[in-house]
């Protein structure tokens, strides 16, 4: 048994990570500020042996007592609509939370563990995306927000790994969807879900030829914990490169999975908004031995389902 330190815990992947890692018997301390995450994505874990929660902001001082075996930092607002709601609160956790937490990870000896994102490659001239490839970001745009955080993110963590020897883990995390997401977060899937399931509008921003593919949580996670127990230092794109849809078809299945008669809409396309994203997971697939699993319409029904249980 593990004991290890998620941050972002109450957060939409952290709430699953969480869970998985009881699942396989490791002590959990889950840290959250809760700016994003909520409560109500952990309740299912109170009780359980082994699971503590802490509220706290990672942008400030991190301790934990007693030994630690890893420390998972997932602590970051992802979402679109947070990018121009919160923007600081974004760059200190990239920075300083990092920062802290591998420092914490320093002294505990421990691994740490960086969720990192697709965004690093920014809007990319690469198709699909190498661990290779270092992107087409924007700086100033207001996804830099998150963009550069997270690069900065990997750089301090490469930093530790090579000045002070600290045992480092990176994913590369694309478009995950699934239970537990905020239904206001303003990403693609959630937005045309709820919309649907409201007999709402569906929004489609600039004319849904731009592409993503989508990652089912259950797969993402099965992902982190292969890397995690793996011993591969460098960047790992953990994503579904079989599910890459335009925005358009995924609007539209999102009508069909819910039975929906809503009406698809367009409205501008936002600055810096990729035109393409698609993992190439050669890496995963030969290190960590991982294939996504699940389908984007079983994702989607999965994902509908617990929607219309908590709208």
């Amino acid at each position: 048994m593990a004991r290890i330190v998620v941050t972002g815990g109450a957060g939409f992947l952290g709430s699953h990570l969480c869970e998985a890692l009881l699942e396989r018997g490791d002590e959990v301390i889950a840290i959250d500020n809760l700016i994003t995450g909520q409560v109500a994505n952990i309740e299912r874990l109170f009780g359980r042996p082994g699971f503590t929660f802490v509220k706290h902001d990672v942008s400030t001082y991190v301790w934990v007592p007693g030994k630690v075996d890893a420390v998972l930092h997932f602590a970051s607002p992802a979402s679109p609509a947070d990018f121009e709601r919160i923007p600081i609160q974004i760059l200190k956790v990239g920075s300083l939370g990092t920062h802290n937490c591998l420092g914490l990870a320093k002294a505990k000896g421990a691994t740490f563990f960086l969720a990192s994102t697709s965004e690093v490659y920014g809007d990319p001239l690469v198709h699909p995306q190498p661990e290779t490839y270092w992107g087409n970001v924007n700086p100033i745009g207001p996804r830099g927000v998150y963009d550069e955080a997270k690069r900065f993110a990997e750089a301090m963590t490469m930093a530790y790994h090579r000045h002070h020897g600290v045992d480092v883990r990176i994913v590369r995390i694309f478009n995950t969807y699934g239970p537990y997401m905020r239904p206001d977060d303003g990403r693609a899937v959630s937005n045309f879900l709820t919309q649907a399931l409201a007999g709402e509008p569906i929004t489609v921003y600039g004319d849904g030829s731009q592409t993503r593919s989508f990652t089912y949580v259950e797969d993402e996670i099965r992902g982190f914990l292969a890397l995690l127990d793996s011993d591969v230092t460098t960047p790992v794109n953990i994503g579904n490169p079989s599910t890459e849809h335009t925005i358009l078809d995924l609007a539209r299945l999102a009508i069909e999975v819910t039975g929906s008669s809503s009406e698809i809409v367009f409205e501008p396309l936002p600055q810096d908004d990729p035109t393409q994203r698609q993992p190439d997971i050669t890496l995963a697939r030969e290190q960590l031995g991982w294939e996504p699993r699940i389908g984007l319409r079983e994702g989607l029904e999965r994902t509908a389902e617990y929607f219309r249980s908590i709208l």
